[in-house]
């Protein structure tokens, strides 16, 4: 009689190829993630030297100095951010730590020796820093929020010259579809009764674009009667960028209430609003409803990057599973890159960012099109300290704000509603039905074939559909609110 293969000589014959490729691609990545790790440490030492000769008070990286109580010293803390240093842990190289990159900083601290003098962490006190930096643009548009009047001191990082307003693309309620965009100064204000208002705020490295040149251009007739705000957030798009700041979530959620929420006449006790929000966005969304439980009637969170709490930090976790050291898919290796290494993001920033009309121009002469795309602008309009310190104060470290957040909300009876794409490679699907389970009222939403964008953007009439149903849905809450004590943040 014949005789086959039996069903485990069949299982690893089918097998041995993907773990094959697959231990190939983990040595792949670990030699490239090794090459950065050197990259990153002579890049240290190139930009200490290059800060030292261009600025007049250089600011110190985080290569050198230890999470302890937030890191900083006393000095340090007031004048960063006023005084208040509560900022991740996952900043700090010690917690971003790899076999390569400590064996060279042993090898160094043993042939160079290690410097005496004054500590670090005293270094990084002055009492202004230049914005924009050397390594940033300065072009118009990149320092328009300046305003002439030189850099301001004002806690929270907003400050800045002129007003240090943040910039804000309103859509008024009429039939027309009229979009404008708006920097408003102290004395202005705008107010508009009986128009359902709706605050939209933008994720990581984007801005108010994400939602002015595609739902607000795109739902016609359909949110016409209402109020929409999108909003630049601190560090991003027109929008101001200092340097002394720390860009964490608290942060964020004070400057858009002075910014937008206060001149808009939406901080009286009658007033109401509902949240919009996309990736990174979700966590100053859910932050600022937790703030103001009364005044939000809605959240629709989008994407939003909720993680299980565990034995690890939940900044850590974050910075693992949102950020994880793997080549692929290419958004992730990305992510990884801007997250991990401090010096290598600043140089993608110096190379882009600071030389986005070049980048601009050549995409316009390749694609002949004078008009660039708004996701290709929008890549290039932050600084390296924004979005450095953004990615890990907010995305890391706001990551421990999320369950106080949103027991918050579930006290105060606010509706949620969560949309998230199966073929989302930025963040995870599973964030979602964590949330799911955290908020069992939130109604959620998974939609097959959409990614991180494209649950959105390609989509655009049906989103604003499905939101305003949703809005609609929220309405009878007013006739039974529930008192709740804001959570401060």
């Amino acid at each position: 009689m014949p005789t086959f293969p039996s069903a485990s000589r069949w299982s690893s014959s089918t097998t041995w190829p993907w773990r094959a490729a697959g231990a190939a691609s983990t040595a792949l990545a670990t030699a490239v993630f090794a090459v950065l790790d050197v990259a990153d440490v002579i890049l240290c030492f190139v930009y200490a030297l290059l800060d030292g000769v261009l600025e007049d008070s250089p600011m110190c990286c985080y290569c050198h100095r230890s999470y302890d109580n937030g890191g900083i010293s006393e000095a340090t803390a007031a004048a960063v951010d006023g005084g208040d240093h509560e900022v991740s842990d996952t900043l700090y190289a010690c917690v971003r730590r790899s076999t390569v990159r400590d064996a060279i900083l042993y090898l160094l601290r043993h042939v160079v020796g290690r410097r005496r003098g004054t500590p670090p962490d005293e270094m990084v006190a002055p009492c202004k820093w230049r914005s924009p930096r050397w390594s940033d643009c300065a072009c118009k548009s990149c320092v328009t929020w300046r305003g002439g009047e030189g850099e301001g001191e004002g806690e929270g990082g907003g400050g800045g010259g002129g007003s240090g307003r943040l910039h804000i693309v309103v859509k008024e309620p009429d039939r027309e579809g009229n979009v404008h965009a708006c920097t408003l100064k102290q004395s202005e204000t705008t107010t508009t009764p009986d128009a359902e208002n709706a605050i939209f705020v933008h994720g990581f490295t984007s801005s108010s674009s994400f939602w002015s040149e595609t739902v607000f251009r795109e739902s016609s007739f359909i949110l016409d009667d209402c109020r929409l705000f999108a909003v630049d957030l601190l560090g991003f798009g027109q929008s101001p960028k200092p340097a002394n700041c720390m860009y964490r979530v608290r942060n964020h959620v004070e400057v858009i209430e002075r910014s937008l929420i206060e001149p808009h006449g939406l901080m009286s006790d009658s007033a109401s609003f509902h949240l919009v929000s996309h990736s990174m966005g979700c966590i100053i969304a859910l932050a600022l409803a937790a703030k103001h439980p009364t005044r939000v009637k809605s959240i629709t969170l989008v994407a939003p990057p909720y993680l299980l709490p565990c034995e690890q930090k939940a900044s850590q976790v974050a910075l693992n599973r949102l950020a994880e050291k793997k080549l692929w898919p290419p958004l992730l290796f990305g992510s990884a890159v801007m997250s991990w290494y401090e010096h290598v993001e600043r140089t993608v920033c110096f190379l882009v960012c600071k030389n986005h009309l070049l980048w601009e121009w050549l995409f316009s002469l390749f694609t002949r099109n004078t008009d660039v795309d708004f996701r290709v602008r929008d890549l290039m309009k932050h600084t390296h300290h924004s979005a450095w310190h953004t990615m890990h104060n907010v995305i890391c470290g706001g990551a421990a704000l999320q369950d106080r957040n949103l027991e918050a909300i579930a006290a105060a009876g606010i509706l949620v509603q969560v949309v998230h794409g199966v073929d989302d490679q930025v963040v995870p699907v599973e964030c979602s039905h964590h949330l799911k389970a955290k908020l069992p009222r939130a109604k959620l939403r998974v939609m097959d074939r959409r990614d991180h964008s494209t649950v959105v953007l390609g989509r655009e009439r049906d989103f604003a559909k499905e939101v305003k149903a949703f809005w609609w849905s929220a309405a009878p809450r007013s006739t039974h609110q529930i008192r709740v004590e804001p959570v401060v943040i």
